[in-house]
């Protein structure tokens, strides 16, 4: 009889809620995104204390109030498995997509021995460390969730992510804290040219 039991129980039940339409690696795999989104949220506060840039600021207050809707909305699906109130909006980067290339001398960087030492570029950095961290976890989430609406959420949310990142990277390249090489003309052509495509009819 016992065995018929924990034989029920490992087999599940179709009378389950529909809220408890999660796998035990869900909670795992959420927690641990909301885990991330929720120290990216404090550390922007303690970022914010730092910022002497105005258009910075403006870009990590903006990121603060878009990703605190979306740890409302995470975290109400989390709980409902259901479609969330509000659902997953789109976040849209005020830089302008102009990237500048090449290396312009700069006095060699050191790790701040202060919390006064702390700039910009610093904290410019820690943003995008922070939101690279951020899309790592929810990607590596909607890989394999088991719950469809808390899946798009995150897989949805994942572009969100990106945008602001490269928000961030454009600033810093702009103000020169992220410079960006390039190969010469030569060796960039001999990786252009280091793959060709498939020729012929693709199979089926």
């Amino acid at each position: 009889m016992q065995n018929q039991n924990q034989q029920q129980n490992l087999q599940g039940s179709p009378q389950m809620p529909s809220q408890q339409d999660f796998g035990g690696h869900d909670m795992f795999d959420a927690h641990e995104a909301l885990s991330t989104l929720t120290g990216g949220l404090e550390q922007y506060l303690l970022y914010e204390q730092h910022i002497q840039d105005q258009e910075l600021m403006g870009i990590a207050q903006r990121h603060r109030a878009f990703c605190t809707q979306l740890y409302n909305t995470i975290c109400e699906t989390f709980k409902s498995g259901q479609d969330p109130t509000v659902k997953t909006q789109s976040y849209e980067m005020e830089q302008n997509n102009n990237v500048i290339y090449g290396m312009k001398p700069s006095s060699s960087k050191t790790p701040s021995q202060s919390v006064n030492e702390l700039n910009d570029q610093c904290i410019s950095g820690f943003m995008l460390g922070q939101l690279k961290s951020t899309a790592s976890a929810f990607t590596m989430t909607a890989l394999e969730m088991t719950n469809p609406v808390l899946r798009r959420i995150f897989a949805d949310s994942i572009p969100n992510v990106i945008e602001m990142a490269y928000e961030v990277f454009l600033y810093q390249n702009k103000h020169q804290y992220y410079q960006v090489p390039q190969l010469n003309q030569q060796d960039m052509q001999a990786f252009q040219n280091s793959y060709a495509p498939v020729q012929g009819t693709m199979p089926h």
